[in-house]
């Protein structure tokens, strides 16, 4: 399924939803306009460009909690247009958009979910604007929900998955998922679960051809294209804990992939997600996992984010592109650092969030640490190290002042190379009405790389105008 067709579904359905029972619904959007200055916009280490560029964009987000239908979209459209021709103009969308249709109250659900992002086609090059992708995964189906007793109840779900990426095209697949899971009620806050999960997973464009690994210093250095089709099958239990300022999921279990014409491989299975909210005016989290997983699956949200069901509420923290730390707009679309291609992978990591919040001051600290081990090829076997700071402090009740860090160590293992990437920079925003505001920031972007030629420094100012609803 293209792109372009994926994501008009999606802001249909909600705009249909919207048009149908507008009473229960909210949405709100904001018009941006800026213009940056970049004393390198091809992230070069040898042959930097100065360029400015014009970026007009659209955040929305759409939320519904309703007795039939609950909702919750939010978006980013933008429009890159740079003004000294050395790349072609080109429009990106992030979209994170979960909807739940109760067809029988407590007995049958549909949903669809559709997230769309901004990936670079190549990790190995500098994010430049000639290295970055549309990517889409849409998930639809129906859940079924039945008793078995009191405190005992089921559920059985069937999806369709699709994935597509606009430029790597051996990445796009067809999924098709089925899952069982018995939930029993231990107390009004503590819930456990048994789980069967089964997925068989096709790709559109299966290759044996080999292709060469763009950003490398080595030009015969290749990495195969094959896509083996796989069936993914994982057995778990899960505990979920509940509490007003504590909430506790912990998953264990066992995990098989076992890939057409390639050894079954097998890992146990496990999640831990923590949140705790010690003040009101503090929280912290903790996730942890060692699992499979790839490209696809990671651009989704975590299940547990949204619960189906009559009168059930969307995870109102799912809000989509807010805007993170190293982004390519201060104020929109942001660039993330998947591997997109095929690949399964085993993923082990562990993050961490702090955050502390006042009238006029908010603090926020994100460590996280990961380790991936890729089953068919160890090209992009990798280890990240690293984390964000933000600080936002409001100096008046409509100037605000912040600044941020993100720091990353990325080592590829098989490829011998380590890459040091950091971001800092300070951003001034004012709120001259209750619909518009300004901000300006300053940004400073720099990579040393083992690898010849892939470091580079740039410095951006921008300076934008909002329009909020």
């Amino acid at each position: 399924m293209p792109a372009p067709s994926t994501l008009s579904y999606a802001v249909a359905l909600a705009l249909a939803v919207a048009s149908g029972t507008a009473s229960a619904a909210q949405f709100e959007y904001s018009l941006f306009a800026g213009i940056e200055h970049s004393d390198n916009i091809n992230l070069s280490g040898t042959d930097p460009v100065s360029q400015n560029v014009l970026s007009p964009g659209l955040n929305f987000t759409y939320s519904q909690q309703g007795s039939t239908v609950q909702a919750n979209v939010a978006g980013t459209l933008e429009y890159f247009d740079y003004l000294g021709g050395a790349f072609n103009n080109q429009t990106f969308v992030q979209l994170s958009s979960q909807l739940n249709w109760t067809v029988l109250p407590q007995r049958l659900d549909f949903t669809v979910q559709d997230f769309a992002g901004v990936e670079p086609l190549s990790t190995l090059s500098s994010n430049a604007p000639d290295n970055q992708q549309q990517t889409n995964v849409l998930a639809l189906g129906p859940i079924l929900h039945f008793r078995l007793g009191d405190t005992l109840r089921g559920q059985a779900e069937l999806h369709y998955i699709n994935s597509y990426a606009s430029k790597n095209k051996e990445f796009n697949s067809s999924r098709g998922e089925a899952a069982l899971r018995v939930f029993k009620d231990l107390s009004p806050t503590d819930v456990l679960s048994a789980n069967v999960e089964v997925q068989r997973v096709n790709f559109t464009n299966n290759s044996n051809d080999l292709n060469p690994i763009a950003g490398t210093p080595d030009d015969n250095l290749v990495a195969p294209t094959n896509n083996p089709n796989y069936n993914r099958d994982e057995v778990f239990a899960s505990y979920v804990r509940t509490l007003a300022h504590f909430n506790l999921n912990v998953a264990l279990g066992w995990s098989q992939i076992d890939f057409d014409g390639a050894p079954t491989v097998s890992t146990p299975l496990e999640r831990l997600t923590l949140s705790w909210e010690p003040t009101l005016r503090s929280s912290f989290s903790l996730t942890a996992a060692h699992e499979y997983s790839d490209a696809a699956q990671d651009m989704m949200v975590q299940p547990g984010q949204i619960i189906a069901g009559a009168g059930a509420q969307l995870d109102n923290n799912t809000t989509g592109p807010v805007g993170p730390i190293g982004g390519t707009s201060a104020q929109g679309i942001n660039v993330g650092g998947l591997v997109i291609d095929p690949q399964v992978y085993l993923d082990s990591r562990l993050e961490g969030n702090y955050t502390f919040n006042t009238e006029r001051l908010t603090l926020s600290v994100s460590p996280l640490y990961s380790r991936l081990n890729y089953l068919n090829d160890s090209t992009f076997d990798q280890t990240d190290r690293g984390g964000s700071a933000g600080i936002s402090y409001r100096l008046t009740p409509l100037v605000s002042l912040s600044t941020f860090v993100d720091y990353e160590r990325l080592t590829y293992r098989s490829l011998d190379r380590r890459d040091n990437s950091s971001d800092y920079g300070l951003r001034l925003t004012d709120r001259r009405t209750p619909h518009w505001s300004w901000q300006v920031s300053l940004t400073h972007r720099q990579r040393d790389s083992t690898a010849p030629g892939q470091g580079y420094s740039e410095n951006e100012i921008y300076f934008g105008v909002v329009f909020t609803r």
